[in-house]
């Protein structure tokens, strides 16, 4: 029997992109929900969520006040109700045409969760060479400290069995997600499986929201639950 599929998108003044990001999704044709988490979006991003909310596979929940990237995606994980569960950002920099090589690890029995790596050869837009830089040293760090190989521990494409992301506690409210998540799947031994996908970065310019102290914080966070759960 297919697995089902709940995609779940975390949305902070993204009104110049995600209605573009949703259509993407839905042209796939491989969700079967569409979770949209507002973390108090200031912009049109509001008005044009319930616009979208009106179709009967799409479900809204929105933040009062802003409170950052991980504290929505920890929202949508626990509204979710499909048995996989797929992380999207709103920012057009996945591809969501990468789906299916996503899920092929977890439908073909090799992986409990799936990271989609940047820097396993597939296309990309070469453009932010210290942000990459910064990428890879926390990913080694992340190698060094829990004894692993990944490619990419930062990649905002983590797709998982809702068994078992429902079942780690996470704390995270801002990008510390992806370390957080990251240090308790391979403390864990959870089976984790990296496919490459495409890759089109935004710049700060064009609306790029993570930045320098959030790669301290990263630091801090693989540091603090190698030693603590």
């Amino acid at each position: 029997m297919p697995m089902t599929l709940s995609v779940i998108v975390p949305v902070y003044n993204e009104e110049n992109t995600i209605r573009e990001l949703v259509s993407r999704v839905e042209k796939v044709g491989l969700a079967d929900e569409i979770v949209l988490v507002d973390d108090g979006s200031k912009d049109g991003t509001p008005a044009i969520l319930r616009e979208l909310a009106k179709a009967k596979h799409i479900r809204l929940i929105e933040h009062e006040r802003n409170r950052g990237k991980g504290a929505a995606v920890r929202t949508g994980i626990e509204a979710a109700a499909m048995d996989l569960i797929l992380i999207q950002d709103a920012d057009l920099e996945y591809d969501p045409r990468d789906y299916p090589a996503l899920l092929k690890p977890i439908e073909e029995g090799q992986a409990d969760v799936v990271y989609g790596s940047r820097f396993l050869g597939a296309a990309r837009r070469p453009i932010l060479f210290w942000n990459m830089v910064a990428n890879r040293l926390l990913t080694l760090m992340t190698n060094i400290l829990y004894n692993n190989i990944l490619t990419d521990m930062e990649t905002g494409y983590k797709l998982f069995r809702a068994e078992i992301i429902k079942n780690i506690p996470i704390h995270a409210n801002s990008f510390d997600f992806e370390p957080e998540i990251t240090a308790k799947l391979l403390k864990r031994k959870v089976r984790i499986f990296e496919v490459p996908i495409t890759f089109n970065p935004r710049d700060y310019t064009e609306g790029k929201k993570i930045g320098i102290k959030d790669a301290f914080q990263a630091v801090w966070t693989l540091l603090k639950y190698r030693f603590v759960d």
